[in-house]
């Protein structure tokens, strides 16, 4: 399943959109019970979904922070995508409770945008879920060109057996530039997970020199000029990760950067 919405040169993640739609539902269905109720609780609702998203960065954070603290200016860099959702909702919900307790005329128009936000949020999640669930995406046996002209060709069907994750990524790419040494730290420490980089569209020797222009030794870098893995998994965006099982199903996707410790959450599927 493709993981983002395409407008033009656009590439909107659906976890996004999804978080997008649950606060508009939250907000108009605040305002249009405010109204009939004679309060305006607009305010408090954006506070609490304020509240709501640093709790859950904050939550995630506190589960991988050896990761997080051995480089601190990370916990503030959202673009890994690393959310507690429940303990979001927690908090958002708790933060709510509070002001409706202080404020009971509020308690009609907060408890039905809340409970409105957090069932399109939770259906959402759950068909997400379902799409790009085991059994939805397995790993195609693509033949692709390794980098190394010892293996002149290798097919993707190969690395099943152990866990595996595919990055699809280019040079001209900020946020796949960015991830790579973590990449080859992840690759050095994880031997019972395959690692497979899939350079999309750009030549063999192109990438040789980009490589060791910054002394990066990575194993299972493969060649895509034609984009085959791209249009394969049905992705548009880079850098996309996709995560597999052992049989080959695919567990988990993110399209964008990566940080230590959302790879891990995702190599936690994975196992």
């Amino acid at each position: 399943m493709n993981n983002a919405l395409t407008l033009g040169p656009l590439l909107l993640p659906y976890a996004l959109l999804l978080v997008f739609a649950a606060a508009g539902i939250t907000m108009l269905v605040g305002r249009h019970v405010g109204k009939r109720t004679g309060v305006d609780v607009e305010g408090t609702l954006w506070n609490a979904m304020l509240v709501g998203a640093v709790v859950a960065r904050l939550a995630f954070v506190l589960e991988y922070k050896t990761l997080y603290f051995s480089s601190p200016l990370s916990i503030v860099d959202i673009r890994d995508g690393g959310w507690n959702a429940t303990a979001g909702l927690a908090g958002m919900w708790f933060y709510a409770f509070h002001r409706f307790q202080k404020h009971p005329a509020t308690r009609k128009a907060l408890q039905r945008a809340l409970l409105a936000g957090t069932a399109v949020f939770a259906l959402g999640i759950g068909w997400l879920a379902i799409q790009s669930g085991p059994g939805q995406q397995t790993l195609p046996d693509l033949e692709l060109a390794a980098l190394e002209a010892a293996a002149p060709t290798v097919r993707l069907a190969q690395f099943t057996g152990k866990p595996v994750v595919v990055n699809l990524w280019a040079t001209w790419c900020p946020p796949c530039v960015r991830e790579m040494p973590m990449f080859v730290d992840a690759q050095r420490r994880h031997a019972d997970i395959h690692f497979v980089f899939i350079n999309q569209g750009e030549e063999r020797a192109q990438v040789a020199r980009w490589l060791h222009a910054r002394q990066l030794q990575l194993a299972n870098m493969l060649i895509d000029d034609k984009r085959q893995a791209s249009a394969a998994f049905k992705q548009q965006g880079y850098p996309t990760t996709l995560f597999f099982n052992a049989r080959g199903e695919m567990v988990a996707s993110r399209l964008g950067e990566l940080s230590a410790a959302t790879l891990e959450q995702n190599l936690q599927k994975a196992r």
